[in-house]
């Protein structure tokens, strides 16, 4: 494998400034890494190689005259297909959407753009993003790539994936329950799900509002928190095209003393006990944050037990009629099993308006005690999932779904939660850890988690590509 594809994203921008490595020798290097692994991965869904040459070209030019640069100038990237990007097609794993190409990028791709990164490829999600596994009608599954058998995660899958390989140094990926912080986990990388409002959604696909709305939020992933850190300065600011973003403060990671903060943690939620391996690598990061200083006590809140319903009632409270009218209004005749499957389990959980007005209720009251629980603590640390990357085809199955709830559960309260490898399974598969801050405290997940990824180790690279 090129050394060039294994440096994080700071180190790509900071050899191609002092002029190390040129743009055009990175991006190239990208480029052959995906080539050489996407046939057993089918991560990346829509290349944009040729382009993506003559901007680097460009952007080794400006260096050479010594231009102003951006902090992303020249670097590669990948981006979920279910955010819009000007002149490539924005399909989101759905049949109607095959040919559709916007006209302009999303919000945040336009802000990677004026930071100088460049756009290689776009990168494989389930139909319309609603699954926890990736795989379609249009593209078929993908991969993970420490096991092919295993699925990669969803809805982010394809994104993790290609990171994982080294294909692209960074991303941009969606969560409305766990599809940053599940594919990043099954996948060993990093990623993080900011509080509920703190980046626009303008672009994306679903678009803001419904009732799942709130639960909707996007994010970077990569193979280093580092990297996450640094980008995500780059990704702030509201925007008119989604009214629920927030223009809030945020504190530098640097900033950050870990050893002052106070950590509750938990190995199981009284849901689904997670892997023996899955809490032995929570005990460790815990450990690690005792020998830093830090006070860790073991504790979660009382309102765990039906995150996982409430998550799946609010997509069926009206038997699945809004997702459906995505799809047709998409121009979708033909369903994935998966969005199927989904659909099926809407069908059971109909409700009437005074039932909706129950569950609304009882999110509030999730949301209400989480945030109680949160005003003792400074960051719960936890499982991202009760099992490491699942078998294709299971992620709706029963006894599965609830493994998400340690996911979900914080889509449900709005809270950021940063996830980093920090084990390995007994079978081989990386395990994530989940960093949950209090509201707008993206820092302190994050500056916790780049403690831990010195501590248990982080990104490790597949074998057998």
């Amino acid at each position: 494998m090129n050394e060039l594809v294994q440096m994080t994203a700071v180190e790509m921008a900071d050899a191609i400034r002092r002029k190390t490595a040129s743009s055009h020798e990175i991006t190239q290097a990208c480029i052959d890494q995906i080539e050489s692994v996407n046939s057993k991965l089918n991560a990346v869904v829509q290349p944009c190689f040729n382009r993506a040459i003559e901007q680097a070209d460009f952007a080794d030019k400006a260096a050479a005259k010594g231009d102003a640069l951006g902090l992303l100038h020249g670097v590669p990237f990948t981006m979920k297909d279910s955010i819009e990007t000007e002149g490539l097609t924005c399909v989101c794993g759905t049949e109607g959407r095959r040919d559709y190409v916007p006209k302009q990028d999303a919000v945040l791709v336009k802000r990677l753009r004026d930071a100088g990164a460049i756009l290689i490829a776009k990168t494989n999600v389930p139909e319309i993003c609603m699954a926890f596994e990736t795989d379609n009608l249009v593209f078929g599954r993908t991969n993970n790539p420490h096991d092919i058998d295993k699925s990669s995660g969803g809805s982010s899958g394809g994104e993790a994936a290609i990171i994982a390989a080294c294909g692209s140094p960074f991303g941009l990926g969606s969560d409305a329950g766990g599809s940053i912080r599940f594919p990043s986990h099954a996948c060993g990388i990093a990623g993080i799900k900011p509080t509920s409002g703190r980046l626009p959604r303008t672009g994306h696909y679903i678009p803001p509002g419904g009732a799942l709305g709130p639960l909707w939020q996007i994010g970077p992933m990569a193979r280093s928190v580092k990297d996450l850190a640094f980008l995500f300065p780059i990704l702030l600011g509201d925007d008119p095209g989604d009214s629920a973003a927030t223009l809030m403060p945020y504190h530098s990671v640097d900033d950050v003393d870990v050893s002052t903060l106070k950590i509750a943690y938990y190995t199981d939620n009284g849901v689904v006990a997670p892997t023996v391996e899955t809490q032995q690598t929570v005990l460790a990061a815990a450990d690690a944050f005792s020998r830093l200083g830090a006070e860790v006590v073991e504790a979660r809140p009382a309102c765990f037990g039906r995150e996982a319903d409430i998550w799946l009632d609010l997509c069926g409270v009206d038997g699945g009629e809004l997702l459906k009218q995505v799809l047709e209004q998409s121009g979708t005749k033909n369903y994935a099993p998966i969005m199927k499957r989904l659909l099926s389990l809407c069908e059971l959980r109909k409700q009437d308006s005074n039932g909706f007005h129950h569950l609304l209720f009882e999110w509030w009251q999730f949301k209400q005690s989480v945030y109680t629980f949160m005003h003792d603590y400074d960051l719960i640390l936890c499982p991202v999932c009760a099992t490491p990357a699942l078998e294709h085809g299971v992620s709706y199955d029963d006894g599965v779904f609830s493994g998400f709830s340690y996911t979900i559960a914080f889509n449900l309260a709005g809270l950021p939660g940063a996830v980093v490898r920090g084990g390995v399974s007994a079978e081989g598969l990386p395990i994530g850890v989940q960093l949950v801050a209090k509201p707008w405290r993206e820092d302190v997940a994050l500056a916790a988690a780049v403690e831990i990824e010195e501590a248990l180790g982080g990104w490790k690279a597949p074998h057998g590509l």
